[in-house]
């Protein structure tokens, strides 16, 4: 099941030189419910790539969002990409399960919030 959902948010930075990985502000990651180190699906709006990669924190109110390592070469700075993360739940979890989409504004900023 989807468990958490960042919309829209736009690449800040891309480092090709880094060890990889995918740098989000740490109010993103709050907000959607994504752990440092945690899995990540990222989908490019803007290139139509898709790709897996790991959750790292990012300076708390910053709006980073930064391909790092191989990641830096299925994004520029500026594209629109949406981020996933998917979990397994037992019937009894789903019952009362809604997961967490967070919509970002222009500097991504949370510009709404949908949990349920």
């Amino acid at each position: 099941m989807l468990k958490s959902k960042i919309h829209r948010a736009t690449i800040t930075e891309a480092d090709l030189n880094y060890d990889g990985s995918l740098s989000i502000d740490q109010d993103l990651l709050d907000a959607a419910g994504i752990i440092p180190f945690e899995r990540v699906k990222v989908y490019n709006i803007n290139n139509g790539e898709r790709f897996d990669t790991y959750a790292i924190q990012g300076k708390r109110g910053t709006g980073v969002i930064g391909l790092n390592g191989a990641a830096a070469r299925k994004g520029h700075v500026g594209d629109l990409i949406i981020i996933v993360t998917y979990a397994q739940y037992d019937e009894l979890e789903l019952k009362d399960f809604a997961p967490k989409i967070i919509l970002c504004d222009e500097k991504n900023g949370i510009r709404k919030l949908i949990d349920k």
